[in-house]
């Protein structure tokens, strides 16, 4: 039989170099971003390793000099986004502490990304949140080390909160204090989101429960806050309605207890609600409300240590949770004590 022999071993440097037709060091220099190439030589080295499926993060790290911190363009200001926003302090903390600088930049699936990224000039990008695919893959063929945060995609590390557990908890809390009919109100279509509704379905599994298909329900609009309220309202107009609530964020809970106050309910004594993400705002409402406690700037910080100190060999870091239980979710008798 002629031919190469067929490896399953992992693509080399070496590889990349014969599959774009050039030098080792012009597929390491390109690789790294580094200067004395020319821009079409270092689109055919990347083109090349990611043919290859070759893995960036094997290269020797060049010390980044300047971090990109990167959202989607959404309709609100990240200074009133109660999740990202301490994301975005963990990472200008860890970057201090380094000595690197930091840029902040959101963009949308129109914009020139490789064009925004040249004139940022960035060394290292943490996309943070939500993009579409076409945008992650634009910001992947810059060649840079890419750290994605709250999401998780095939080939890039990732940084993420231990949402599974962190749902199961609040859930098992909630059957816990006897809660028959436990709903669930969830929202837009992100990796973070299908995680807490798994650890929600898991946990009512687990307890022997059936999964009641119409105790699921979506906020609508689904990336608005107030979609909540008709998510809650429909919840309530069923014939069996819930006398519980696990909602996939502490916003959502917050004005699903809304909604149940002006039905003439009384929270938690009729029906108890949890939230996750443990936002201000949750403590100090009334009843306060049970959450799943995320330390947001250890998401930032983490992210900042994979592009500085890049030892892991696995794709992503988890973050952990914890149940924090507050007056929404207490039985009648315990809010007396």
């Amino acid at each position: 039989m002629s031919g190469l022999p067929v490896s399953n071993d992992e693509p080399t440097i070496r590889d990349v170099a014969r599959q774009a037709g050039v030098s080792i060091a012009t597929v390491s220099r390109a690789l790294k971003n580094q200067p004395g190439l020319t821009e079409d030589t270092r689109r055919q080295v990347l083109e090349a390793a990611a043919a290859l499926g070759y893995d960036l993060a094997k290269l020797r790290p060049v010390k980044a000099r300047r971090i990109g911190f990167f959202m989607q363009r959404q309709n609100h200001a990240l200074t009133s986004n109660p999740f990202y926003f301490p994301v975005l302090h963990g990472v200008e903390d860890a970057c201090r502490k380094e000595g690197v600088a930091l840029s902040y930049c959101q963009v949308a699936p129109e914009d020139n990304i490789p064009e925004i990224i040249r004139i940022q000039e960035v060394d290292a990008l943490i996309c943070v949140g939500h993009f579409d695919p076409e945008m992650l893959t634009a910001f992947k063929r810059s060649g840079k080390p890419v750290i994605l945060v709250d999401n998780h995609q095939p080939g890039y590390l990732c940084v993420n909160t231990d949402n599974l557990t962190g749902a199961y908890q609040a859930t098992q809390h909630l059957i816990a204090m006897g809660r028959k009919r436990i709903a669930f109100i969830t929202g837009p279509h992100h990796f973070s989101i299908h995680q807490r509704q798994q650890g929600y379905m898991q946990a009512l599994q687990d307890a022997g429960r059936e999964i009641d298909p119409a105790l699921m329900v979506q906020r609508y609009p689904i990336d608005e806050q107030a979609g909540a309220y008709p998510a809650m309202q429909q919840l309530l107009a069923l014939k069996d309605p819930p006398d519980a609530v696990f909602a996939y964020n502490d916003e959502t809970a917050i004005v699903a207890i809304q909604a149940c106050l002006d039905a003439g309910l009384s929270v938690p004594e009729d029906i108890a609600i949890a939230g996750y993400d443990d936002i201000p705002n949750g403590a100090h409402g009334n009843p306060s409300l049970t959450t799943v406690h995320v330390d947001k700037e250890v998401l930032g910080r983490e992210a900042v240590k994979l592009i500085l100190h890049p030892k892991r060999k696995d794709d992503q870091v988890l973050v952990p949770v914890r149940l924090i239980i507050r007056q929404s979710t207490k039985s009648r008798a315990s809010r007396r004590r």
